[in-house]
Order: C-alpha cells, then sequence, then structure tokens
C-alpha cells in the first residue's frame, strides 16, 4: 500500500469555484481517500506524512488542453512576424531539420515549465511521438498524445500505418496516458486523407485532436475551395462522429454551431491569437454554446506554458471587446479552466473523494497575490509559478516546497547545447504550406 498522505487545514478549491476553509486532504493509491473538516477529523486515518496547509490552498491540478510541447526548443525563435512568415520562413523549415533530441529535450523542458505551474495533465499535438512519450514517463505528468499527421506528404500511408501500430501498442503502457489521432488541420489534410485518418480513429474507438479555423484566411479558403467551413469539411469526413478536441476555433461561425455534440470541446489560446493578431474571431460571439478550455499552444507561438496565464487573458480580452467589465466573472474563467480535464479520459480535475489525486496546493502569501480578498480572484489575475508550492500526480509530489522533482539545470545545459547546434544546421524545407 502507498503512503498516505495528509494535506492538513487546508483551504478548498473546488472544481465549481467554492471555496471551504479549514479542510483536511487524505490522499491514499493515487486517489482522494478522505476530505474531512479539521474541527470534525478523528485522526482515525494513519497519515505518513503530513503537510500542515493552514496558510495554503488546495485545488485540481490545472490541465493543457492544446500545446505543441517540444516546440518549447524554439521558443522565442519566431517574434514580431506575421503568420505566414511564422510558419513559411521560420517554424516549419526550422521543424523539418529537428532531431529526435530536440524533440525529447524540448518536451522535457514543457513538461517542466508545466509542472512549474500547476500542469498535472496536457494535450499534445506533434511528430516525434516516441521521444514525447518517453519525457511523458520520465517525468510522471499526465500526457494525452496526438502524434501529428500530414495529409498532403509523399509518405502519408506509410505514416498513418506507423502512427496507428504505435498507439496500439503504447495505449495500455500507463494510467497517466491516452491517445488521440492527430491530424493537422484540414488545410494539410486533403479531406479523402482526413476521412482515412478519421477511419482509423473510429476502428480505435479514439477521439480526434486537430486545428480548425485559426484563422479567417483559412475559413475563406475553405469556402472558396469546398464551399465548406472547416467545421463542415470536418463533418463530412465524419470527425463529428467522434468525440473532438478543436485546437483554436477562433473564426468558428454560427453556421458551424450545428456540426458540434455535447462530447466537442475547444482548447482556447489567446495568447497566440494576441501575439500573431489573428483577429477577433467568432469565438466571443458564441462561447456561452461551447464547451471549452485552455490550452497554451506551443511555446513558439506563445513563449509560456501556464494555462492560468491563458484564462486570465481570455477573460480581460472578453472584458476589452464586450466594453463590459462585470462580464467574464473570475468564477466563470476558474469553471472553465477546471472543465478543460473533461476533454480527458482519466477523471481529474475534481477535489472529491475518490477522484484521482491530481492536485496544486497554492501558496498565496506571497508579494504578487498578498494581501488577497478572494483566492481564486488572485491565482486568476496575480499568480505566477512561485505560488504553486506543490503539485501533485496521482498522490506523486512532482513539484515538492517549490522545488521540481526534474533536474532543470542539466536540463537546461542540454537545452543550451541544442539552441547551439539547431542555429548551426540552419533551416531545411517544409513539406507543406500554411
Amino acid at each position: 500500500m502507498e503512503k498516505t498522505i495528509l494535506l492538513k487545514n487546508a483551504g478548498l478549491l473546488d472544481e465549481e469555484a467554492n471555496c471551504i476553509l479549514n479542510q483536511n486532504v487524505y490522499v491514499q493509491e493515487g486517489k482522494i481517500l478522505k476530505i474531512l473538516p479539521a474541527a470534525e477529523d478523528t485522526e482515525s486515518i494513519h497519515a505518513d506524512e503530513t503537510i500542515d496547509c493552514s496558510k495554503y490552498y488546495v485545488s485540481p491540478g490545472l490541465a493543457n488542453l492544446h500545446t505543441h510541447t517540444a516546440m518549447n526548443i524554439f521558443k522565442g525563435i519566431a517574434e514580431d512576424v506575421t503568420a505566414d512568415a511564422w510558419f513559411n520562413e521560420m517554424i516549419w523549415p526550422y521543424e523539418s531539420k529537428m532531431t529526435d533530441e530536440d524533440i525529447y529535450v524540448g518536451t522535457l523542458m514543457g513538461i517542466a515549465e508545466m509542472i512549474n505551474n500547476g500542469v498535472t495533465v496536457f494535450a499534445d499535438h506533434y511528430f516525434g511521438e516516441e521521444q514525447v512519450l518517453k519525457a511523458v514517463k520520465e517525468t510522471g505528468i499526465r500526457g494525452d498524445l496526438a502524434p501529428t499527421l500530414f495529409g498532403m506528404t509523399p509518405d502519408f500511408h506509410e505514416r498513418l500505418a506507423q502512427v496507428k501500430a504505435f498507439i496500439q501498442e503504447h495505449r495500455n503502457d500507463s494510467d497517466r496516458i491516452s491517445f488521440h489521432m492527430g491530424p493537422h488541420a484540414n488545410y494539410t489534410c486533403p479531406s479523402p486523407t482526413l476521412k482515412e485518418i478519421i477511419d482509423v480513429a473510429k476502428e480505435l474507438n479514439l477521439p480526434i485532436h486537430l486545428h480548425v479555423s485559426e484563422e479567417d484566411v483559412q475559413v475563406e479558403k475553405a469556402r472558396e475551395e469546398t464551399g465548406l467551413t472547416p467545421f463542415g469539411i470536418l463533418y463530412e469526413a465524419g470527425g463529428f462522429d467522434c468525440k473532438v478536441l478543436i485546437g483554436h476555433g477562433l473564426w468558428i461561425e454560427e453556421e458551424d454551431l450545428k456540426y458540434l455534440r455535447d462530447d466537442t470541446w475547444f482548447a482556447f489560446c489567446p495568447k497566440t491569437y494576441m501575439k500573431l493578431a489573428s483577429g477577433k474571431g467568432g469565438f466571443f460571439d458564441y462561447y456561452k454554446q461551447l464547451n471549452y478550455g485552455f490550452g497554451t499552444d506551443g511555446a513558439a507561438s506563445s513563449n509560456t506554458l501556464n494555462p492560468v496565464e491563458q484564462a486570465r487573458l481570455f477573460g480581460l480580452m472578453g472584458k476589452y471587446q464586450e466594453r463590459n467589465s462585470a462580464a467574464y466573472t473570475a468564477t466563470e474563467i476558474w469553471q472553465h479552466l477546471m472543465a478543460s480535464h473533461q476533454a480527458f479520459s482519466f477523471g481529474s480535475g475534481r477535489l472529491k473523494e475518490g477522484a484521482p489525486a491530481d492536485l496544486v496546493i497554492w501558496d498565496l502569501y506571497q508579494p504578487d497575490t498578498f494581501p488577497f480578498y478572494s483566492p481564486i480572484s488572485a491565482i486568476l489575475y496575480s499568480s505566477n509559478s512561485q505560488n504553486v508550492k506543490y503539485t501533485m500526480v496521482a498522490g506523486e509530489f512532482l513539484k515538492y516546497n517549490g522545488k521540481l522533482k526534474i533536474d532543470t539545470k542539466t536540463l537546461m545545459q542540454e537545452a543550451v547545447r541544442l539552441q547551439k547546434a539547431l542555429l548551426e544546421r540552419g533551416k531545411g524545407k517544409a513539406q507543406v504550406a500554411y
């Protein structure tokens, strides 16, 4: 039996934004065993380790609903450029010459940053899935992998078979790992190949994770070529027969709403949209009708992998655009930050007995957050990684008393070496175009 951990006398911030003070939380065998009012706890449960949380708040861990984790190796490489130049002149040419080591170390760097910010589960959409899987297993975080598929490349069918075999081989490796099928987008996966990917997802009983309607130019081009929006193209290919995780969906239109199901989830990443000047889009017009949470996109566009920052920007953008400071409340934003977990199959994101012990312990008695009147408002509008005192996944501490389990010093030394080699290799030729 695994040891029992007592988080004593804690303030609890649950997934519905309720705040309950002076609670004892017992963790055992990777789950929340008991939650008891501290004053009523008879101490009948033996705890092998006790953490005094009288000045801390405990919440479910954070979920990063859409990211390209290995792109941490490209953090800051493409700044102040258009979206066209970002893809076609910078990122895709550099990616074409990436090594397995770049992907592995980049993923480790990204995971370290996420754990430092309280992330306990993330949805990755990238190639080099062997290296991503290796990094997830080594660090102990929960990872959902969507190996990226481009339908326009000459080796598409070989790649599709490779991804299918990879998922079949590893889908039962760990209860901290799950998979989506990962077509990149409709503009890089023509309808016949998009349908082939979706058919494999149906065969394997998997959800799909892809980019949809990120930019207005994508919507315009899709409509010119097919008479359909990207959402319509996905529907015609059978995509909405599956559970779907939509990367972005910023430029959703009213006609697209009819395609969505109860298990369609949107990963909203506002920092990327601001950075690449993607425009207002339709998301803010229809967001109340959507299942949505927050992703970070890759660090090459968003620079950071902190879902709280993305949730913060979403609320501020909404208030600003609508000129309504009473809208986009902290309670509503927190609820959707927690709702991101529902796009996964892990059952996390709940502060309930029997739920996975994927938790964050927040220290808000820090200069950036203190004094505070609402702990949730303090987290959403003021916090950073120093406020995350502990990060726990399945009852295991991945960040303990402010210190990461990952050896970040060695990791950064490796990243410096790879950064130098990456720049010396320079750019290659991308196989796809934006």
